[in-house]
């Protein structure tokens, strides 16, 4: 469980140690983007709360209608001391502060994993002033999603519908609720101002579809939702890009369609199978056509171009190659080859369009095998 400084996963400083990587510069500035995640198909929308709606609200609106399915969620490690007779430590106690999403009257609750992850008692806290403690159900590191259960009754539960995140458009409103620096029931606005990003998991590998804002998203915001114009949750808060801490501006929200499909799997007792590849990937400089590069080398994160023994690496795939398509779906860049690689499961086989300057256009299969727990670290 990370620290109450770190509830908000701060964009530069997590992406520093990601492993299976890409790297893109630009005026400087470099952004690391971790090869797989945990991403079902992005046209669905797994949740029995969904529903449909064109109607445009204001944030006041907003707020009424959604805040009581907002909750703050704080989080306790508790590490016990040791004694040998001669030394001892004493026991500390450490809390993370973040926020929920009541999911359904059953009392299933949706908060990011970095807010639970490690917690040895999670205690929610509703609008209304009840305070129960909850149950962490299952966790996805890959996605950063973590469902929890609370045990109140039914008409103290407000579950928020879920939006179908891929139909997100930049310039599209949104409303952020939370409770930044433990400010509950703290409501800001602002807009979508990208689509399809993708940012680091907690176990570095990548989560695609991420979608950014300028609502202002602090710590403690992380786990609460991002809201469109209709009221439904378009993402949970997830990540900021700072080099103060604070929010600059330039935040992150895990996609909704994934956030349900990980949670409905997760209350359905199931462990989530996430597709994996295994290659570090580094941006195309070749004039000629443009794809998802496999790195030339290792080092920055990645530790190898190819992962030995993974299904890059028995599908005969190696450092250099520039994958231009997956089952003829164009992957322009990284971005792209993440996120069709995302839409498939372990087990299926896909055809890859490979350039190579030493061997031209291949054709090459790739079996997709488990993501591992984490993403294989250099060293």
């Amino acid at each position: 469980m990370n620290s109450l400084t770190k509830i908000l996963l701060v964009v530069s400083g997590a992406l520093a140690g990601a492993v299976i990587a890409l790297a893109l510069s630009s005026g400087g500035a470099t952004k690391t983007v971790v090869e797989q995640v945990s991403a079902p198909g992005a046209s669905s929308v797994p949740t029995a709360t969904s529903k449909t709606t064109t109607s445009g609200l204001s944030v006041n609106a907003i707020y009424k209608m959604d805040s009581p399915g907002v909750v703050e969620i704080v989080a306790t490690d508790v590490q016990k001391g040791t004694s040998n007779g001669f030394f001892s430590t004493p026991s500390t106690t450490s809390q993370d502060l973040g926020a929920g999403v009541v999911y359904d009257k059953q009392g299933y609750i949706l908060t990011d994993d970095h807010v639970v992850s490690g917690a040895t008692s999670v205690r929610v806290d509703f609008q209304n002033g009840v305070s129960v403690p909850a149950k962490i159900v299952g966790e996805d590191a890959s996605a950063d999603v973590a469902v929890i259960k609370v045990n109140v009754r039914a008409s103290e539960l407000h579950p928020i519908p879920f939006a179908n995140s891929s139909s997100a458009q930049v310039g599209d409103p949104v409303v952020a609720i939370g409770s930044p620096f433990g400010l509950p029931e703290t409501t800001t606005a602002g807009i979508v101002s990208a689509v399809g990003r993708s940012i680091t998991a907690p176990n570095n590998f990548t989560i695609p579809g991420a979608i950014q804002t300028d609502a202002a998203i602090n710590p403690g915001n992380s786990g609460g939702p991002l809201l469109d114009a209709a009221g439904q949750v378009l993402g949970l808060n997830d990540q900021i890009e700072t080099n103060s801490g604070n929010s600059a501006g330039v935040g992150f929200a895990t996609p909704s369609n994934t956030d349900a499909q990980v949670a409905n799997t997760l209350i359905a007792g199931k462990k989530v199978k996430t597709a994996y590849v295994g290659v570090c990937l580094s941006q195309s400089l070749t004039p000629t056509y443009s794809g998802a590069q496999i790195a030339t080398s290792g080092g920055n994160g990645c530790a190898a171009p190819v992962v030995p023994g993974s299904p890059a690496a028995k599908a005969g795939l190696v450092a250099g190659d520039v994958i231009t398509a997956v089952n003829g779906q164009a992957t322009p860049n990284a971005d792209s080859f993440i996120g069709v690689i995302s839409t498939y499961k372990p087990g299926q086989t896909v055809t890859m369009t490979v350039h190579t300057p030493h061997h031209g256009v291949r054709k090459i299969k790739v079996t997709l095998g488990v993501r591992p727990a984490t993403a294989p670290t250099v060293g």
